[in-house]
């Protein structure tokens, strides 16, 4: 059997850097013939940062420069995990890539999202088909533009054997629910902030780029009343289909809610305290719309987060375990989704689920960029 190698390309909500994977299609089941990561300088991290947070006032020639460099990234990545992995361009079918959020806002009067990374240079640098702009076409067709992983944890993780739901737990975190009834439809939204709101807290107060094993959330304390105040915000109760992003669940978000208090916090109790609202916002989401869930998989690097692992397990009355646990390494979950996603665009196949992102229809995503 010839092999269908696919290259995905992942750069999530953290601004952690690029996760890069080599799988291949042929069989059954997808297989890693090699994986890469490439973190963010701080000078990349930072010039993401501030387009996000400035939004209001972005420079075009900052923009654009960004989108030229992120591709540029993106193309070293993939010349690095060809190379390392013993392969030539002509063995990759394409490459599917994600690209950099920078804005999501499905819910304006002209809706839209924004994803950087030019793959104009992609394609040109490694002589490969590479497929981007995902999000937009569902957006198009009256959908959210996200979450878009779903329909591909029900191709690899669904089974008539239990009722499962995936937890991604990235920058924001977002769950797929697969019934053990194949015929049901599938759902899934994002529950609220995953990593991003604990990753600048930490940052501002301990100059770390996240909470390692979440152990300084694990010295703090819950604070009750900080996390009602949190949890107050619509979004948690807006059904779903729904999709949010850090431009709005940001560190302006998280300060106008703190300036409203009347106590003075420790840092390490709030720090606690939103690895709580992360635990709760999304147990409180299975609870309603998967009260029959059997098994909880986790991936994103949230699932190394032990603290929120823990909050997650006493609120949750099943099983949780890692994606792991079912041959996908859940820091490869979502580059091997965008490598499924670019394999489907290839082939005219649909990529979307209209019930999960609130589409008018299935249809075909992304561009593609030839070589």
């Amino acid at each position: 059997m010839s092999k269908e190698y696919y290259i995905g390309l992942m750069s999530g909500t953290s601004v952690d850097g690029i996760d890069a994977g080599i799988f291949d299609f042929s069989g059954p089941h997808p297989r890693v013939i090699d994986y890469y990561y490439q973190p963010y300088s701080l000078q990349i991290k930072q010039e993401i940062h501030n387009l996000c947070i400035n939004h209001e006032s972005v420079s075009l020639s900052d923009y654009g420069t960004l989108d030229t460099r992120l591709g540029l990234l993106y193309a070293e990545a993939c010349l690095h995990l060809i190379s390392e992995a013993g392969l030539n361009a002509k063995d990759i079918k394409a490459i599917g890539n994600h690209g950099q959020t920078l804005y999501h806002s499905p819910n304006a009067k002209h809706p839209f999202t924004i994803q950087s990374g030019d793959p104009n240079i992609i394609s040109q640098k490694t002589g490969t088909i590479t497929i981007a702009d995902f999000r937009r076409r569902d957006i198009a067709a009256g959908g959210q533009g996200a979450p878009l992983v779903s329909a591909f944890h029900q191709a690899i993780f669904q089974t008539n054997q239990e009722n499962r739901v995936i937890v991604n737990i990235g920058g924001i975190a977002n769950l797929s629910i697969l019934p053990k009834d194949t015929q049901a439809a599938i759902l899934g939204f994002d529950t609220g902030p995953g990593n991003t709101l604990m990753d600048y807290w930490i940052a501002k107060h301990r100059g770390n780029a996240y909470d390692n094993n979440g152990e300084w959330a694990a010295t703090g304390k819950m604070q009750s009343e900080l996390l009602k105040r949190l949890k107050e915000d619509p979004y948690f109760s807006q059904p779903a289909p729904k999709s949010t992003g850090t431009e709005y669940f940001s560190p302006k978000w998280l300060t106008t809610i703190l300036a409203k208090q009347t106590t003075a916090y420790l840092a390490q109790d709030v720090q606690h305290t939103l690895c709580q609202l992360t635990a709760e916002t999304i147990s409180e989401a299975i609870q309603a719309y998967a009260p029959k869930t059997e098994q909880v998989l986790l991936c994103g690097g949230g699932t190394h987060n032990k603290t929120l692992h823990l909050a997650l397990a006493s609120l949750l009355n099943m099983p949780i375990a890692s994606t792991e646990t079912q041959g996908v390494h859940p820091d490869q979950v979502e580059a091997m989704a965008f490598a499924w996603l670019a394999k489907r665009t290839l082939e005219g196949s649909t990529g979307n689920l209209p019930a999960t992102t609130g589409a008018k229809q299935a249809v075909i995503l992304g561009g593609i960029y030839q070589a």
